[in-house]
């Protein structure tokens, strides 16, 4: 397909940052997203999203997948046409158009039906502290579906893009691609700066504080591949 895919799409962005880092769990298997996407983060095209914008930001990640599979034409939806679409199915007042008000899994769950007809399963976990419990389910997502996973619930949005787990010893670490980055589409600076990067449950998020609060509450959204045919 021609051109850049709209307005979401004017700066040549980043594809597979995650290659070539090295995971930290000892005898662990990878289970990991299944094909190509592109790094959506933080005010790209000279958008000033900071502080609101990280799950579009994992949407359009998400949705850059699907492109990048075939499984659809459709352009990467602005963060504008994501407002427009949620205002169109019901679930937002007109005021939420050109708002920087915050989105969670549930919207992108609606958005994803409504823009691509993808229908998505979500896992949802009572506190961070009981994520690591739920590293198989997660791995049997990327086994059976292959699709970028939106971290979304009680603070901030993720992209996770693969689970490391020892099914002897249960250890564990997440593949984490962290919309919150501000900077250019320098693949040393978001790798150095664990952007992207393998994480273990207790680690810091890229920006500061815990990448999973304990006693928050999370959802995790799983898109569901089109089936064949």
């Amino acid at each position: 397909a021609g051109g850049t895919g709209g307005p979401a799409g004017k700066v040549e962005r980043l594809r597979d940052v995650h290659a070539g880092l090295n995971c930290p769990v000892q005898g662990g298997t990878l289970y990991m997203v299944d094909g190509s996407y592109e790094y959506y983060h933080y005010m790209q095209d000279k958008f000033n999203d900071a502080g609101w914008g990280c799950a579009y930001r994992s949407l359009q990640t998400i949705v850059s997948w699907f492109r990048l599979q075939q499984y659809t034409g459709k352009a990467v939806p602005s963060h504008r046409q994501i407002q427009q679409t949620l205002v169109k199915i019901g679930d937002k007042q007109q005021s939420f158009v050109g708002s920087s008000n915050w989105i969670g899994a549930i919207e992108l769950s609606y958005i994803l039906d409504e823009y691509l007809g993808v229908t998505s399963k979500i896992i949802t976990i009572n506190k961070g502290a009981e994520i690591p419990s739920h590293a198989r389910e997660l791995a049997a997502h990327f086994t059976s579906q292959g699709t970028p996973v939106m971290i979304g619930g009680g603070v901030l949005a993720y992209t996770l893009l693969g689970v490391a787990f020892n099914e002897s010893t249960g250890d564990c670490a997440f593949l984490i691609l962290d919309p919150h980055y501000t900077g250019g589409e320098d693949l040393k600076k978001i790798q150095q700066g664990t952007w992207v990067w393998w994480k273990k449950a207790g680690d810091s998020a890229a920006a500061g504080g815990p990448l999973f609060v304990q006693d928050a509450f999370y959802n995790f959204l799983c898109p569901q591949r089109p089936s064949a045919g």
